[in-house]
């Protein structure tokens, strides 16, 4: 970590519903191995745009976006990089002399996983949730050539519109299907929230499916992934998600790439 801030030291944050230390942890970590004068701090808001504000008059480099701004910052911004844009969703901005551009490397971490955990193309699979989230998974999903999906949201509106734009199929429950995959997207089994116990999908369901990927982060162990686990089936972690669209992030602002080495360091001590 950078034990001497100094008036030249560049800032960081990050924007989040529910602030977590994780990002602080892993950024700064780099920072430190790396010899970087920056310094990473996570915040929270009431007031989204005078928080952008504050980022673009204060020269603050680059702010992480989380649940539940990454849509309502689009308007917010000057320039949409394309992975922002094909999704309509941002987790990333940069701050250039004023300039902000938004980026999504969620995304980005979507994709490698898909690819580093080699789930077959063909895998019929359950997303639950249509949010700014939601949208980079599916999007991934339906780039990567995976075309049997089922969007599962109670709003209406952004389900049917999600799983419009990606190709899949829309439904307000999971009913009585049972694919392979199954996805939360979603709050359900956070830390801290009102459904931190629960299951995001319906135990039947999650008995008969043969991996089971929770974009929850905090805590990685949520009660859809610890039941997963128990039954011996693939489990893809929100850990494995926030760990490398965080790295992206660090690029991003920093112009610098860490070593493997260095990133499972960094995370390591991040989920501390």
């Amino acid at each position: 970590m950078q034990m001497n801030p100094n008036k030249d030291t560049r800032l960081c944050i990050s924007l989040s519903g529910r602030p977590g230390n994780f990002g602080l942890r892993f950024h700064n970590h780099l920072y430190g191995q790396l010899d970087l004068n920056y310094y990473y701090k996570a915040f929270s808001s009431q007031d989204l745009a005078g928080a952008i504000t504050g980022i673009r008059a204060l020269g603050i480099r680059g702010c992480g976006v989380s649940m539940p701004f990454k849509e309502a910052c689009i308007a917010l911004v000057d320039e949409l990089d394309m992975s922002a844009k094909a999704i309509d969703s941002i987790n990333t901005i940069v701050n250039t002399d004023g300039h902000l551009k938004a980026y999504n490397t969620d995304y980005i971490a979507i994709a490698q996983l898909l690819e580093t955990h080699q789930v077959a193309k063909d895998t019929t699979f359950a997303l639950r949730g249509s949010g700014g989230m939601a949208k980079a998974v599916a999007s991934a999903l339906r780039d990567g050539g995976y075309r049997n999906g089922l969007i599962v949201a109670r709003n209406e509106a952004s389900g049917t519109a999600l799983a419009a734009n990606c190709g899949y199929q829309w439904q307000p429950e999971l009913g009585a299907q049972r694919p392979q995959m199954l996805i939360n997207v979603t709050p359900v089994g956070m830390s801290g929230g009102a459904e931190a116990d629960q299951l995001a999908f319906e135990a039947g369901a999650i008995d008969q499916a043969s991996i089971i990927f929770d974009v929850v982060a905090i805590p990685s162990e949520t009660p859809l992934i610890v039941r997963g686990r128990a039954q011996g089936k693939q489990v893809i972690t929100g850990l494995e998600v926030i760990a490398i669209q965080a790295v992206e992030q660090f690029v991003l602002y920093t112009g610098v790439r860490p070593t493997p080495e260095q990133f499972q360091a960094a995370v390591e001590f991040a989920r501390r």
